[in-house]
């Protein structure tokens, strides 16, 4: 697992660790997992130009100290000092290794990296003016952040004023939030973790943002045993598409078809239905299910469609056109056996927002959303959230960019479907299926373009990669 702790929790984390080891450890432990990093970053270091945005706090002397490293090892280090003060050990130790402290008016050349080192973890999202004037002359230079990019709000992901872009994050101890939420997520560039003894210290609790990874998929996964047959590995039944929107519920049968489930049924619009059988003949019609996927292209039936799936009194998939009719057919109740599955604009219209309002502020939405409802609420995006009724978010961070494409939602409703008649629960089953859903669709591609058809067929070769155990059957 990934855990992403806030910012009190590393805070209370570090001070317990700090008491049990001699002063400045840590900062040496980081310093020099940064330097490694940035060397790995360039390549090699002997004549290489870097330039260190130094704040006041412990990231100035991160990057400094780090700097002092990289200068003994050949590097041409400049640092430029943006705060008030500056770490008076890094200072020594960076003009003791031969570097020294400049500024815009003495660029001589273009550097080779930037080192923002500005503000840390204790920082206010935004930058100030040095900041980014230093940034926009560097502009076109690889970044390498200290811990965060500076400016980004480290518990929320999110960015509401300007911020350093990174090609490069190294982080210590613990991944944050922002790593894995979006937008700040995106300005991290790739995240480096460094071991500095954090994940030893008592007080590390649990983590409110996490992220699932292929050993924890593989844990939560259950491979039929022997005494298993096709109910009691579970069926899913589908209530998607319509005359005017046949594909998606198709796609949602593809999904849902992945081989996790031991049955598909597809309840639906007659014509969906031939079709159906045609490219699934392993499907078949209505009788009792252990989940229920809903909504995808289903037009003005959802509503019906999601009354009667949610009469069965089963855990069930909510998406697309269903979601449109969800208010009116829980009439106040809530149900904690849901599975909610909106995009950003599905999702604004559910909390009555603007689209813009929860692309900003995404971990945010999806919280308010799953304590409203009561239920799971699966935000997809670049990097889907998972989020239940208490705030615990998991954040999928498989899946490609070419995953972009229509109908891509409709097989990750299936895929969902499928996980959650197995017997997972809802929190469980989403998180695990919106990561084979990621995974599929990364292999699937291989570097190149795809169509959501595709996704469905790749996550049964995902499944055999994995060490999954196999199970007592369910009765």
């Amino acid at each position: 697992m990934r855990r992403a702790h806030t910012v009190e929790q590393v805070r209370a984390a570090e001070s317990e660790l700090m008491a049990r080891l001699p002063e400045g450890t840590l900062m040496q432990r980081a310093a020099h997992g940064l330097a490694g990093a940035v060397a790995d970053w360039l390549g090699s270091t002997y004549g290489r130009r870097v330039v260190l945005l130094v704040g006041s706090g412990d990231n100035g002397g991160d990057a400094l100290y780090a700097g002092a490293l990289l200068a003994r090892r050949g590097a041409g280090v400049e640092a430029w000092l943006l705060g008030r003060s500056a770490h008076e050990g890094g200072l020594a130790a960076l003009a003791a290794a031969g570097g020294r402290v400049g500024g815009p008016r003495r660029l001589r050349e273009r550097p080779d990296v930037v080192v923002d080192g500005v503000v840390g973890i204790g920082g206010r999202p935004g930058l100030k003016d040095a900041a980014g004037s230093a940034l926009t002359l560097l502009e076109g230079v690889p970044v390498v952040a200290v811990d965060t990019p500076s400016g980004v709000d480290v518990d929320s992901g999110e960015t509401p004023e300007p911020h350093v872009r990174a090609d490069l994050t190294v982080t210590f101890g613990t991944h944050k939030p922002c790593h894995l939420v979006d937008p700040a997520a995106q300005a991290c560039g790739a995240v480096q973790l460094v071991d500095i003894g954090l994940d030893r210290a008592e007080s590390l609790p649990d983590t409110p943002v996490e992220s699932l990874q292929s050993a924890d998929v593989a844990r939560l996964l259950r491979a039929p045993g022997p005494d298993d047959h096709k109910y009691t590995r579970g069926v899913v039944g589908v209530r998607a598409g319509s005359a005017t929107y046949p594909g998606a519920g198709l796609l949602s049968v593809a999904g849902a078809s992945c081989g996790l489930a031991g049955m598909v049924r597809y309840v639906g619009d007659s014509a969906v239905a031939d079709r159906v059988r045609e490219q699934h003949p392993e499907v078949v019609g209505a009788g009792r299910v252990q989940a229920w996927v809903v909504g995808s292209g289903g037009g003005d039936a959802a509503g019906d469609e999601l009354a009667a799936a949610l009469a069965d009194g089963v855990p069930t998939v909510v998406d697309a056109d269903a979601l449109k009719h969800l208010e009116a057919v829980l009439d106040g109740e809530t149900r904690d056996d849901l599975v909610l599955t909106p995009h950003a604009g599905e999702l604004a219209a559910l909390l009555g927002v603007e689209r813009s309002e929860v692309e900003a502020r995404q971990l945010h939405h999806a919280r308010v959303a799953a304590a409203r409802f009561g239920c799971v609420v699966a935000l997809k995006g670049r990097h889907t959230l998972v989020t239940r009724p208490d705030g615990r978010t998991r954040v999928t961070t498989t899946g490609t960019p070419w995953l972009g494409t229509a109908g891509a939602g409709d097989v990750l409703g299936g895929v969902m479907g499928a996980v959650l008649a197995t017997g997972l629960a809802p929190w469980d089953a989403a998180s695990v299926g919106s990561w084979l859903h990621g995974a599929a669709a990364t292999l699937v591609a291989d570097g190149g373009p795809i169509v959501a058809g595709q996704v469905a067929g790749g996550v049964a070769e995902v499944v055999r990669g994995l060490a999954v155990v196999s199970t007592p059957a369910r009765r």
